[in-house]
């Protein structure tokens, strides 16, 4: 089990070549406030001074400090120190043991033997970041102990939390370091070792809260008490210590450090350590549990705990690794091959690369491409929508009489008769009319063409291939050469449209099975004009009987009884239901129709009326019947006067009308609205006409325009995009200019490469633990 530190050790290592951020490795992260006692918890476990010291923020970057004991073999030395002895040699002064030595990872070739040289270097490389004030740098320093004395464990000393900001430092520094530290211990296979001196309430402490933040049933959180034989007399830590106070399941380990006196008599970390024993031997209170406490049973626990940790978190650790690896492997892919210079290759694989791209574009749109979207529509079914959703709906809600006024429809006719009156309606007004609602139909049948277009350009923007990615030139030209080849596809495809609506034009097939015809047209309306005539009849019927009825009950009244009249509610003779009459509907068409004020036939009589009621009426009749004749004559008239009032004058004083003149022909002349039955009949057999053909022409158009489209836009275009691509592409001169990569891709490369092979190392560094169970460990 001593074995798994040092692999943890040697992935550190591994990943710092190209940055671990991403693997969580297990490791001691130290927290706590300022002048806690951190640092000298951490020389104590080390047992050399090699920490910066001072007043204020030391520590103002992280220290990843790595322990590797090396008592079991004291002929071990780092590479460095084999391959560079003479340099070893010069840094053994200051030292009184050769095996205790450390090694920064930003100076992998040196070796520091003198301690205080690795102070000195800390503080420099601090300063080299953030400068010479109190600013603070989440980079870290990494550094290696290599020393007989010291377990295996892997430490990370952050900065101490501080509340308020002296001097140089920043006005937000709390709120950095705060981040800094939970950027550590937040993750999961972190050990957290969070300091508290004795001698501040631990309820209060900055360490312990933020472990509970992150930790909050302290399962994975170690307590460590520090200057408990400066607490106040009569107080002691037994009830912190025992975990009374805050509970954590890794406990709370007390230690004493040396003091600042200690430090200036000179007093070494061994001395101090026996004087820490003796301490806790002897105190009454701590005497009972005082195999629990001290600097080496802390070290102890921490190697216990890492490996404990480790052991857990092994089996993860290789399965993200090797996923890691895997996904990189793919990467790597993406990015192909280094380039060769020999035309053959270049040829070759330019031909590749046209290849798939060509067979990407064509399974785009029959839907077989691999990475389908199941969020939005895509390709081919992007197509498929425009036919149907956009084109199919925009046609149906073109109705045959849009835009088409009554007006127009007799301007029509009117217009196809010349100078004659026609008798029946003229074929040609119906053809000039349904030409122009056809022509219609045009604007969106181009207006589909250019969206199916638009759809097939979106597609080659969206085929970023991965090889195209690698070479922007190659990429440039082959969409310039696919938008060209799409452009020289959609002129015929525009053409064929017209052409479909020139055939329309070209010859109106009345014959069509579909066409309702003049007879048909005619029968509809004979049949809904009868409907129309027999509701008419049936109520001016009712009318005649409530008038009848009305003026047989007033001559009821003006009789004198005894008399044998009609009753009023009887109805007269000859008067029967509207259907019984001889003014049907044809009858009225073709003028037959009798008004009511005209000769009757012999059956029918008159209803008898009062004599001198009738000779009143029939006068007042006659005086009314005259003054409106009048009236409508000189209603009739055209007035004119002349331009001068004062000229033409007769001998009454009366103007001189003129009546011999005619109006002037107006500039535009347009038909007035159907005023009889024969002009509403016309208009409305043009009408129903209209619709009937409109709407096979319709259905001729939204089945041919799809079409016509996929045949000369979207399958000419598919099957030319590689012989056009080869065409205008491959050729011997253009090579260099094609396949000249990307400095990004390049770059993207290496990279890619190098993290491969640090995990393909990390991964022979788990595999040192052979046949890994936790049984076994």
């Amino acid at each position: 089990m001593d074995q798994l530190i040092p692999v943890i050790n040697k992935l550190q290592d591994v990943f710092n070549a190209v940055g671990g951020e991403d693997i969580d490795l297990p490791q001691i992260v130290v927290i706590g406030s300022q002048s806690s006692g951190k640092s000298s918890v951490l020389e104590a476990i080390v047992g050399r001074d090699f920490l910066p010291r001072g007043s204020g923020i030391v520590t103002r970057r992280p220290l990843i400090l790595q322990l590797i004991n090396i008592k079991e073999n004291p002929n071990f030395a780092p590479p460095s120190m084999r391959n560079n002895n003479s340099n070893n040699n010069n840094n053994n002064s200051g030292s009184d043991n050769s095996q205790e030595f450390g090694e920064f990872l930003h100076k992998p070739n040196e070796i520091f033997h003198d301690f205080s040289r690795i102070r000195q270097e800390i503080q420099a490389e601090t300063d080299r970041t953030t400068g010479t004030r109190k600013g603070i740098s989440p980079k870290p320093i990494r550094l290696k102990i290599y020393s007989p004395y010291v377990l295996n464990l892997t430490l990370v000393d952050l900065p101490g939390m501080t509340r308020v900001a002296v001097g140089d430092q920043p006005e937000d520094i709390e709120e950095q370091i705060r981040k800094m530290c939970l950027s550590y211990i937040e993750k999961p296979n972190s050990i957290i070792l969070s300091v508290q001196a004795a001698n501040t309430d631990i309820a209060n402490s900055d360490g312990i809260r933020l472990a509970k933040e992150v930790d909050p049933e302290g399962k994975r959180t170690i307590g460590v008490i520090t200057k408990i034989d400066i607490m106040d007399k009569g107080t002691d830590a037994l009830d912190m210590l025992l975990g009374r106070i805050i509970s954590l399941k890794l406990g709370f380990v007390g230690v004493i450090n040396r003091s600042q006196q200690d430090i200036n008599n000179n007093k070494t970390i061994r001395e101090a350590l026996k004087s820490e024993v003796e301490y806790f031997s002897n105190h009454p209170m701590y005497r009972s549990i005082s195999n629990r406490l001290g600097t080496p049973y802390l070290a102890k626990t921490l190697n216990r705990v890492l490996m404990n940790h480790i052991k857990n978190t092994l089996p993860d650790l290789k399965v993200k690794i090797n996923k890691m690896i895997s996904d990189a492997q793919n990467e790597l892919m993406t990015y192909g091959e280094s380039l060769f210079d020999s035309k053959k290759s270049q040829g070759a694989l330019l031909l590749q690369i046209i290849t798939k791209f060509s067979t990407n574009y064509k399974d785009a749109i029959d839907g077989k491409l691999g990475e389908l979207s199941v969020n939005e529509l895509y390709g081919g079914a992007r197509i498929n929508y425009i036919f149907t959703e956009i084109y199919n709906k925009c046609l149906n809600n073109i109705q045959p009489n849009d835009g088409l006024t009554l007006n127009d429809i007799r301007t029509a006719i009117k217009n196809a008769t010349g100078p004659r009156a026609s008798l029946f309606v003229p074929e040609v007004s119906f053809e000039l009319l349904v030409r122009r609602q056809i022509a219609r139909l045009e604007e969106p049948s181009l207006q589909c063409v250019e969206l199916v277009y638009d759809e097939l350009q979106r597609i080659v923007a969206q085929l970023e291939s991965k090889e195209l990615l690698r070479f922007q030139a190659l990429r440039e030209h082959v969409v310039e050469v696919v938008n060209n080849l799409l452009l020289n596809c959609k002129i015929p495809t525009r053409k064929m449209i017209n052409n479909l609506i020139a055939i329309e034009h070209a010859y109106i097939n009345t014959n069509h099975e579909d066409f309702v015809g003049g007879g048909g047209a005619i029968s509809k309306i004979f049949e809904k004009m009868a409907r129309s005539q027999q509701q008419e009849e049936y109520q001016r019927f009712q009318q005649q009987q409530q008038l009848q009825y009305n003026q047989q009950q007033q001559q009821g009244n003006n009789q004198p009884k005894g008399n044998n009249q009609p009753k009023g509610n009887m109805p007269p003779q000859g008067q029967g239901p509207p259907g019984q009459q001889g003014n049907g509907f044809f009858n009225k068409f073709f003028g037959g129709n009798q008004q009511p004020g005209g000769p009757q036939s012999n059956n029918q009589k008159p209803p008898i009326q009062p004599m001198n009621r009738n000779m009143n009426n029939n006068n007042n009749n006659n005086n009314n019947n005259n003054m409106s004749m009048m009236n409508n004559r000189n209603m009739n008239k055209p007035q004119r006067q002349n331009n001068n009032m004062g000229m033409g004058m007769g001998m009454g004083g009366y103007g001189d009308l003129r009546n011999d003149r005619l109006d002037q022909v107006p500039v535009t002349i347009k038909a007035s609205m159907p005023n009889n039955e024969k002009e509403r009949f016309e208009t409305e057999l043009i009408q129903n006409l209209l619709a009937s053909y409109f709407d096979i022409v319709r259905k001729n158009i939204t089945d041919s325009v799809p079409k016509s489209i996929m045949h000369f836009l979207v399958n000419t275009s598919k099957d030319n995009i590689q012989n056009e691509l080869v065409r205008h592409l491959y050729k011997e001169e253009l090579f260099d200019e094609l396949l000249e990569e990307s400095p990004i891709t390049a770059q993207r490369r290496r990279h890619c490469q190098e993290l491969l092979k640090v995990l393909k190392r990390a991964s022979n560094v788990l595999n040192e633990v052979r046949d890994f169970t936790p049984h076994q460990l």
